[in-house]
């Protein structure tokens, strides 16, 4: 296996995945963040600098902006009173959701183009990617 072939074809496949068209447009980073918290719920800020590619203060002036928009929200940690967590507003919730189908609309127009073989191929392909996050514990 060619590794860095495959890392090239990811890089140039997501060139065109993070560009697909949807419906509001959000920064990378706010979007990371919202698509972060989806998939890993609630979390403490701290936890957050784990994940994405900021400093704690930009990060904490990121999601002062995402709360102000209404799309975060915060609330004290149940395990520890002194700590907040972070979590998805409805609105927020919304975001991702409808992302999520816009990218699924436009990525089946271009599905539609491949062959059968070439569809098969790719449903492989799909399962391997969630096997390597599984792997690196990110999902």
């Amino acid at each position: 296996m060619n590794v860095d072939e495959l890392a090239t074809a990811i890089e140039n496949f997501n060139t065109i995945f993070i560009r697909l068209p949807a419906v509001r447009r959000l920064n990378f980073s706010a979007l990371s963040v919202l698509h972060t918290l989806q998939r890993r719920g609630p979390l403490r800020l701290t936890d957050l600098t784990t994940t994405e590619q900021l400093k704690q203060p930009a990060l904490t002036s990121l999601v002062a902006k995402l709360e102000q928009d209404g799309l975060v929200a915060r609330r004290p940690d149940p395990r520890d009173g002194r700590a907040i967590l972070l979590s998805l507003t409805a609105e927020g919730e919304e975001i991702v959701r409808s992302r999520h189908e816009d990218r699924v609309a436009n990525l089946t127009r271009l599905v539609d183009q491949l062959t059968d073989e070439e569809r098969e191929v790719l449903a492989g392909t799909a399962r391997v990617l969630d096997r390597l996050v599984e792997i690196e514990g990110k999902a």
